[in-house]
């Protein structure tokens, strides 16, 4: 199978070409090779690549900064998704699109279906519900929407490399308590978003995050706790809970973003592991450098 991935440098696209199975032919592109907003480059590089599944890991992910960065928020997560799917639906090729839990508004009180009505609460979060809807109106049953959340990996910006620096740094850090969702590895994603260019007949939109729940203050204390076993700590860290209202943010998160997956499980054949063991396994990668 041909695959074109787009977003190669960022976290789950690392962790993509890290899983890519070697029947696969790979061409990966990052933003300085392909701008996903100019649809000459995108015809150029589906021209040379030839693919028969794009899958889209390109994506404006600053969610505060978004507030203030209106136009590049939407250009990357809202014109750049439709463009691929344009030029996708003109060559043929399926089109996998990830996306995000800040598609809602965090007033549930139980997993989010796939058909949940979306409310975004900000920038961020309306620029890729935008990009969403583009995607599947443009392609329809030839596309895929993966929602995922709280996505972290060895490697770029992200909350557990950020908790590990505060923790060396300061020895104690508080944390919110008060926002819920499912943290994930870059590396689910991955192994999620392989399965499903390999299924061809799975379409619309689906959601996958690793299992279990937590709030940012139970992923800290599990950072916390774990990197002091793995050495990346030299000893107990103070983890301090506080509320929403204590750490204002220019964007308004969802206090409570924990996806179904029931519906991708069925459709994959497999669930996603735990949380903490993903965590694990990351900052394992993280020990050994």
């Amino acid at each position: 199978m041909r695959v074109l991935i787009t977003g190669s440098t960022g976290q789950v696209g690392r962790a993509l070409l890290r899983q890519a199975p070697v029947e696969h032919d790979i061409t990966a592109v990052g933003h300085k090779d392909v701008d996903i907003t100019s649809r000459e480059e995108v015809e150029k590089a589906v021209a040379v690549a030839a693919p028969q599944v794009i899958v889209n890991a390109a994506a404006y992910t600053a969610v505060d900064r978004a507030e203030t960065e209106r136009e590049q928020a939407f250009a990357a997560n809202a014109r750049g998704p439709q463009i691929l799917a344009r030029v996708a639906a003109a060559s043929g090729a399926r089109l996998i699109h990830i996306s995000t839990d800040f598609v809602f508004d965090g007033r549930a009180g139980t997993p989010y279906s796939a058909d949940a009505v979306t409310n975004p609460l900000g920038i961020y979060g309306m620029s890729k519900c935008e990009g969403e809807q583009a995607v599947l109106q443009t392609t329809g049953c030839a596309s895929v929407v993966l929602r995922t959340a709280w996505v972290y990996s060895a490697h770029g910006h992200n909350f557990v490399r950020t908790m590990l620096r505060l923790m060396k740094e300061k020895g104690q850090v508080r944390v919110v308590a008060d926002q819920v969702g499912s943290p994930t590895s870059a590396d689910s994603v991955a192994r999620a978003l392989w399965a499903i260019a390999s299924r061809p007949r799975i379409a619309g939109v689906h959601h996958w995050t690793d299992a279990g729940i937590a709030s940012w203050y139970d992923f800290a204390v599990a950072i916390a706790e774990e990197a002091v076993v793995r050495g990346l700590l030299a000893g107990a860290v103070s983890v301090e809970p506080i509320a929403t209202a204590d750490f204002p943010t220019p964007a308004r998160r969802p206090a409570y973003s924990v996806l179904d997956k029931a519906a991708t499980i069925g459709a994959l054949g497999f669930g996603p592991q735990h949380w903490r063991n993903e965590l694990r396994t990351v900052l394992e990668e993280l020990q050994l450098g």
